[in-house]
This record gives structure tokens, sequence and C-alpha cells, in this order.
């Protein structure tokens, strides 16, 4: 499974992406992790960047919600203690888990 980490320097939030996603790879062979940074507003619009960290599994940004919009800006995360600037590490599993599935 390849999963691409879209990041843009200004924003701290994608080295906790980053972290969280060495993790997790760290216990999961399968996982290939790619960092792409992401430095203009036509990249970003070519690209569908939703916001850095954005978290793309096999090309699908995994996160995504019809509302986003494209562009170079932190990204807000909805995570159990509340709005954060990167996904839990259960909501990535969880997320990989139902992109596995989807795979079947």
């Amino acid at each position: 499974m390849d999963i691409a980490l879209l990041y843009f320097d200004d924003c701290p939030n994608w080295k906790i992406a980053d972290e969280r996603l060495a993790a997790i790879a760290a216990e999961r062979p399968d996982l290939t992790v790619s960092r792409h940074l992401v430095d203009t507003i036509e990249e970003a619009e070519r690209v569908g960047f939703y916001g850095s960290p954005s978290i793309l599994v096999d090309g699908i940004d995994v996160f995504a919600e019809p509302d986003d919009g494209v562009g170079l800006s932190c990204r807000v995360y909805r995570t159990p203690d509340g709005p954060a600037g990167a996904p839990t590490e259960e909501q990535l599993r969880a997320a990989l888990a139902v992109s596995d599935r989807a795979m079947r």
C-alpha cells in the first residue's frame, strides 16, 4: 500500500503526521510512505491538496470532506480530542484498515 504525505514547509503539523505514519509503517512492511512537498498554489490545485498535511492512500485522500478547499494552508482534522493539525494514530490505522478491506 502506498501512502503519500503531502505538505508545505510553513505548516508544522506535517511533522506530527510523518511521525505517526512512520510508527505505523515500522509495524507494517506492506506500507510505503513517501513525502511530497507542495509549494505553489498551481501544484496544490493540480494534485488536489486540501492543506497540510494531506494523507493519500493509493492516491486517495482518505480524510477529504466534500467542503474542503484546495490551497496552501494548514489542515484541521476532527479527532476524538477536538480539532487538531494531524489525525491521531488510531484514525490513521482505521483509515488504512478501510483501505485494506476495499482492496480485497
